[in-house]
């Protein structure tokens, strides 16, 4: 079951370890209800029993104050760290390893939704709008506003939001990022005295 799944993932964030004692502290934790929900509505619309997906989704936004469209597909491991005020639009397709803090908006512009890889982590109150894609191993700073791709192994912030920084594993994209960043004065601003 992809809840399990879930819960492991979220003890293992929140704590460092899965056991007995994490997964029933990981249980009572802001969030886990809403991922509960989330599954819950998710297998009754792929068994197509829409009235009982409805039911799940009004519970989780009326409970847990987190609405996630009904169409929403989320792979493994899915952790809503803190429930509070997020929106998914029903047409977001992510990828495993999804993990969201709490104000989240990913929306829709003009019907068309982001989609987001796999191994993302989503700051408090940052905003995904629109047909962006999110690449895989990224992480998006809280409060940030995304409106325009965002490559792997990055992680962004700002509104709108730029790149912060290039992860190590993908090299090709760090020294083109390092390289169109460093004059950028927005993220390195220069200093009274500096010899650049």
């Amino acid at each position: 079951m992809k809840f399990w799944e879930d819960l492991k993932a979220k003890a293992e964030w929140c704590y460092g370890t899965v056991s007995v004692r994490t997964l029933l502290k990981t249980c009572l934790t802001d969030g886990t209800m809403a991922m509960l929900w989330y599954r819950l509505m998710q297998s009754a619309s792929h068994w197509k029993l829409f009235p009982l997906a409805m039911i799940f989704n009004k519970g989780n936004a009326i409970f847990c104050q987190c609405i996630i469209g009904r169409s929403a597909e989320f792979g493994r491991r899915f952790v809503i760290i803190h429930s509070q005020g997020i929106v998914i639009n029903g047409s977001v397709i992510a990828g495993d390893d999804i993990k969201i803090e709490h104000q989240v908006t990913i929306g829709a512009e003009r019907n068309v939704s982001p989609k987001l890889g796999s191994d993302i982590f989503i700051g408090a109150g940052a905003k995904i709008i629109g047909p962006v894609e999110i690449g895989s191993h990224t992480k998006i700073g809280a409060n940030a506003v995304v409106v325009k791709d965002v490559e792997s192994y990055t992680t962004v912030g700002g509104i709108p939001a730029r790149v912060l920084r290039v992860h190590h594993e993908n090299p090709s994209v760090k020294q083109e990022a390092v390289t169109r960043s460093v004059d950028d004065p927005i993220l390195y601003p220069r200093q009274k005295g500096s010899v650049l």
